[in-house]
């Protein structure tokens, strides 16, 4: 099974998208949206731009874990990442968006 995009309402009622690797794990996370077209507009961006080693941000948390954020041309974030205790798994993450993204399939499910 390849990687997949999720695009979900949550209780505020503002639509989000995630993404998840193949083994199910979510690696990539959205902002908040108004509309559905928002997110779906959110999740094309990130099929664009998740092949560009340029556009990942790496960053660490006060707690010291290692996350990173996805920006589309423009600077502006696409998606935030899971927490990971290592920067070395941080890594892997970025390389799993970079080989999921792309060809991910894109389904709507429940909040």
């Amino acid at each position: 099974m390849a990687g997949k995009f999720e695009i979900y309402q949550d209780k505020a009622r503002e639509f989000r998208f995630r993404l998840k690797a193949a083994n199910g794990q979510p690696i990539l996370a959205s902002e908040g949206y108004s509309s559905k077209s928002g997110a779906q507009n959110g999740v094309e961006s990130v099929k664009k731009n998740a092949g560009e080693a340029d556009r990942y941000e790496r960053k660490q948390a006060s707690s010291g874990k290692h996350y990173f954020v996805l920006k589309a041309r423009n600077h502006e974030v696409i998606g935030t990442s899971q927490m990971y205790e290592s920067e070395a798994a941080c890594m892997n993450g970025i390389e799993s968006v970079m080989a999921n993204a792309s060809a991910a399939a894109v389904e709507e499910v429940a909040g």
